[in-house]
């Protein structure tokens, strides 16, 4: 299986939907999480096809993309890198630097400096970054805090992310003269064109440092492993995505930070049955509790209450108790716990029993009640 076939790396079909594609993801992310496998070089680089597979399918424009031109998305971009385009068709776009974005901007004029630096500031927010982490079912009920380990792009605290080593000085790129693009000028079958794409030396900013920070060797910023601390609210739900503003990569240069998506997945209970903020379970009654009425305590995830069973239920009733459901997230409002009743019929009875029953039957006999009355017919 190639590393470029994005849909046998998630094991699903090309005409998958987007829960489906989801469903794939969480599932080998948790099987191949470093946090499951850690040491194994192997599961590492699975995880990180993972990732990188379900950052394109899970993006409809970057999908479009991959489907319609088979390589695989720049990250943050709408360009494609090695083996993606038209280059097979004898058309070579490389020279635009950022994808289709870029070729729009040369031709209908967001060129020149201005537009360098337009698509600089596009491209030097911070990445992404998603998670997946495991919740008991009663950690997904009342909320947590979970303190997890992710690998990222942090500011660089020795330069203070100017990418220049203390002291020395930020100067004009010479490569582009401080413009942030360079232009070139291509020979094609309609005559010369001339094209201009984000300077590869300053990468669009428009100066470099005199001297390279010797931490981070002029990026501005460095990979770390930082411990992070999620609040998980009461009540979410397995699938669920929560978004931590700013706790992704670092962006280039001090710029703006990108953002932690962790997606939860929850384990199910041995004991109750969850259906979006509803509890289910099931009570099995004696027939007299069913025809009598009663009172049962039954389990909730909320402790032990009192259940008031009214004379006369049927087998397939569902009684409902309100609000002992879960909680709605950010919300005090709860769900109901609903409780499915099914009658025990008796398979064998002791000849006391069977007297009482038939004595039932005699009255029902006298009642009228047809079919209790074949029996004496």
């Amino acid at each position: 299986m190639s590393d470029k076939d994005l849909y046998g790396i998630l094991g699903v079909s090309k005409d998958a939907s987007d829960d489906e594609i989801k469903k794939a993801y969480r599932k080998l992310s948790n099987k191949h999480h470093s946090d499951v496998n850690k040491g194994n070089k192997e599961s590492e680089e699975k995880f990180k096809k993972i990732n990188t597979a379900y950052e394109v399918l899970s993006d409809k424009q970057k999908r479009m993309q991959y489907d319609q031109f088979g390589g695989i998305p720049e990250s943050g971009s709408g360009g494609f890198g090695t083996g993606a385009g038209f280059q097979g068709a004898g058309f070579n776009f490389s020279g635009f630097g950022g994808g289709f974005a870029d070729i729009f901007e040369t031709f209908f004029g967001a060129s020149g400096e201005q537009g360098a630096k337009t698509r600089y500031a596009k491209k030097s927010r911070g990445s992404d970054i998603e998670i997946t982490i495991q919740l008991t079912f009663e950690e997904a009920i009342f909320g947590c805090s979970k303190e997890i380990s992710i690998i990222h792009l942090k500011g660089c605290s020795h330069c203070k992310e100017s990418g220049a080593e203390p002291g020395a000085k930020i100067v004009s790129c010479s490569e582009c003269s401080g413009t942030g693009e360079v232009t070139t000028v291509q020979n094609t079958f309609i005559g010369q064109m001339r094209s201009s794409k984000i300077c590869p030396k300053c990468y669009g900013r428009g100066e470099v440092p005199e001297k390279k920070c010797s931490s981070c060797h002029g990026e501005g910023r460095t990979k770390t492993s930082s411990r992070i601390k999620v609040n998980i609210p009461a009540g979410v739900d397995d699938g669920t995505t929560l978004r931590l503003s700013g706790k992704g990569n670092a962006g280039s240069f001090g710029h703006e930070s990108g953002d932690l998506y962790v997606h939860i997945m929850s384990s199910p209970s041995s004991k109750f049955e969850r259906d979006g903020n509803n509890i289910k379970t099931n009570l099995t009654i004696h027939i007299s509790q069913a025809v009598l009425g009663d009172e049962i305590g039954i389990d909730t995830i909320h402790g032990k209450v009192t259940l008031k069973i009214p004379p006369g239920t049927s087998s397939g009733t569902v009684l409902r108790l309100r609000e002992y459901g879960v909680q709605k997230i950010n919300s005090s409002q709860k769900g109901d716990h609903l409780i499915k009743i099914t009658i025990d019929i008796p398979k064998k009875l002791s000849q006391k029993e069977k007297g009482y029953y038939l004595e039932l039957a005699k009255i029902a006999k006298e009642k009228g009640k047809g079919i209790w009355g074949k029996l004496f017919n």
